[in-house]
């Protein structure tokens, strides 16, 4: 560092305000475009009432307490705890097979468990153990990690998961699994040798899957990009109506208000096509600034991970970069029928209050790895952890 910059040890907590600024103010509208949706009463018809408003309301402010929360604890020391979240998260995947598992409205899998009034999609906690746990792996293994077995055993682990909610059904939250994997390992110092055979294997497991796993009705979700207008009035009817509605709300929109006659109906609206009202509310506009603005959460993410205490730090911004960045690219794709449909919410935008908090919570561990950091740059000096 240039001589002007003076060193002065600090244990004071640094929190990065614009990283957490930036996700407050995406779940700050996304829980004004429920309530949106609600008052309108466009989405009636599929239940959507004001438990689901006041459900996002609540779920955002656990989800920023949690992550605030989160920043306060070394995330090297959350990770050598997974022998208790892992095996957590585990078994509340498992509960999916059995009789408190349920088919959410407008899904196809059965990704969901109720107990009573409560239910929750425990792959969302997956997510967050996922990125913890594995990082702490691609750490402590990262010097051998190009040798067969070591690379097997980060083969295995990142296939797990990835494996739990394909045989579910969810073959959208399994792609985010392996971008997580693919984002967090290509970090690392993995050999050229396999970086070039990744792709060969790649196309080997698609082949597989659409061989053996995947039925004629997820097929045509895939074929239709390929073909538009073929099925109009069946797989293609959601991805037209958003295409839609997109165009209804020309360059600044109709308002948050404009009464239920005004908007395009779009099914999941308030959910996976929440993009799709985005577009009707604020117009062309207001969906470039919500773009502007969720790109603006990956690259800080992303510039987080350049100065990280450790490899392990880098790895779980790198880990937080993919699930955001895959989610956005995936969902924001589906409206523009640029990507198949295969439930993907827009994050801290789309209803849905366990994703809201899990969310919130990888946020925190990246908080976690900015506070927790070797060194904080200051304008005129750097501070020591």
């Amino acid at each position: 560092m240039s001589s002007v910059f003076k060193k002065l040890p600090s244990e004071r907590h640094s929190l990065d305000i614009g990283l957490l600024a930036a996700v407050s103010i995406c779940a700050g509208l996304g829980t004004l475009l429920i309530y949106s949706i609600v008052r309108s009463g466009i989405s009636e018809s599929e239940g959507v009432d004001a438990g689901y408003w006041q459900t996002q309301l609540f779920s955002a402010l656990l989800g920023f307490a949690a992550a605030v929360l989160i920043s306060f604890i070394d995330y090297r020391k959350l990770s050598k705890l997974w022998f208790i979240y892992v095996p957590a998260a585990l078994a509340l995947v498992g509960l999916t097979f059995t009789s408190l598992a349920y088919q959410r409205g407008g899904a196809d899998d059965q990704a969901w468990i109720q107990i009573g009034s409560f239910s929750m999609q425990p792959s969302e906690i997956m997510k967050l153990a996922f990125i913890l746990s594995f990082s702490y792996h691609l750490s402590k293994d990262e010097e051998d990690m190009n040798k067969p077995l070591h690379m097997l055993l980060l083969m295995i682990h990142g296939g797990i998961p990835i494996a739990i909610v394909g045989i579910q059904g969810d073959y959208g939250t399994a792609i985010i699994f392996a971008a997580i994997f693919a984002f967090m390992l290509v970090s690392s110092h993995i050999s050229w040798k396999y970086l070039l055979a990744a792709p060969i294997a790649a196309a080997g497991v698609v082949a597989a899957m659409w061989s053996f796993a995947l039925s004629d009705y997820h097929k045509k979700r895939f074929l239709v990009l390929f073909d538009p207008g073929s099925d109009p009035e069946g797989i293609e009817y959601q991805q037209d109506l958003g295409l839609s509605a997109l165009k209804a709300g020309g360059i600044f929109g109709k308002g948050l208000f404009a009464g239920q006659d005004e908007y395009v109906y779009v099914p999941e609206q308030h959910n996976d096509f929440i993009f799709a009202y985005i577009g009707q509310v604020f117009g062309f506009i207001g969906s470039v600034g919500v773009i502007i603005l969720l790109a603006y959460i990956c690259l800080k993410i992303f510039a987080d991970s350049r100065i990280t205490r450790d490899r392990q730090g880098k790895f779980i911004c790198m880990g937080a970069f993919g699930l955001i960045f895959t989610h956005c690219v995936m969902n924001i794709g589906m409206v523009l029928k640029a990507a198949p449909v295969i439930g993907v919410p827009l994050p801290f935008f789309s209803a849905g209050g366990t994703a809201m908090v899990s969310m919130y919570a990888v946020i925190g561990l990246v908080l976690s790895t900015y506070s927790h950091r070797a060194v904080i740059y200051h304008v005129f000096y750097e501070e020591k952890d």
